[in-house]
């Protein structure tokens, strides 16, 4: 099983965190480590991987809050596990509660305040980045649990880098040019670049910032892609969760 696991998380020994892969174990195409129930993949099949996934992280499965990922700016606080509803981000103070966000393209962003103990896991594909959702979560974060943006420690998964995404006029239309390349009527959006820029005018440190640099696009072997896929690609989950550290 390959998991992601970024550096920037683990200078914080109370921090769980891992995005899946497509390497998990050996499964039928085409959806090769599925995470997801909404894709087509038999229900058992995303039983044993989810259970897999997370036992490798040493976390029950059963204490992580999912969400109906919809698009939109909904902020959710969180102290249980399971099904959350809908909305697009979730924040918590709850120790050994899992936070997941899937993701198949869209970025998915991972913060923890190291100060204030709280941890919060936004999905903001182009829907949720003109929303400002990742703005919002830092905003809130200030607002509900006095976090100070410059201690937040932000992590941008895996997602589709600005060369293989290409979006129609109107989205462009929509965002700063500084993250778009227009070639003779394409036009080629920065999600990533975007939702960073996002984090440093909320405040966040630039060096508490890491950018994964897998396209889920190219990396066809490693990195599930709806853009490369479509009905045929399976979700990664990516969690962060929190643990009693003395």
């Amino acid at each position: 099983m390959l998991i992601i696991k970024p550096y920037l998380f683990k200078q914080f020994p109370e921090i769980i965190f891992g995005f899946s892969t497509k390497i998990g174990k050996v499964e039928k195409a085409p959806y090769f480590f599925n995470m997801s129930y909404s894709v087509g993949d038999d229900k058992p099949f995303v039983d044993d991987n989810r259970k897999r996934f997370f036992k490798e992280l040493g976390l029950n499965e059963k204490a992580i809050s999912y969400q109906k990922q919809v698009h939109g700016d909904t902020i959710k606080e969180v102290e249980m596990c399971g099904n959350c509803g809908e909305s697009d981000a979730l924040i918590t103070t709850q120790k050994n509660l899992g936070l997941a966000i899937s993701s198949a393209d869209c970025p998915a962003i991972f913060i923890y305040d190291p100060f204030e103990k709280v941890i919060a896991a936004v999905h903001s594909g182009w829907r949720g980045t003109e929303k400002k959702i990742l703005e919002k979560t830092i905003m809130q974060l200030k607002e509900n649990y006095k976090s100070d943006p410059s201690n937040l420690v932000c992590y941008i998964g895996p997602s589709i880098s600005q060369k293989n995404y290409e979006v129609g006029k109107e989205v462009a239309s929509k965002f700063d040019d500084k993250f778009l390349i227009k070639s003779i009527n394409k036009f080629y959006l920065d999600l990533a670049g975007a939702n960073f820029q996002m984090l440093i005018n909320s405040g966040v440190n630039k060096n508490n910032i890491k950018v994964s640099v897998s396209c889920s696009f190219e990396y066809e072997n490693l990195l599930h892609s709806y853009r490369r896929d479509g009905l045929k690609s399976g979700r990664a989950l990516g969690v962060i969760a929190m643990k009693e550290y003395l």
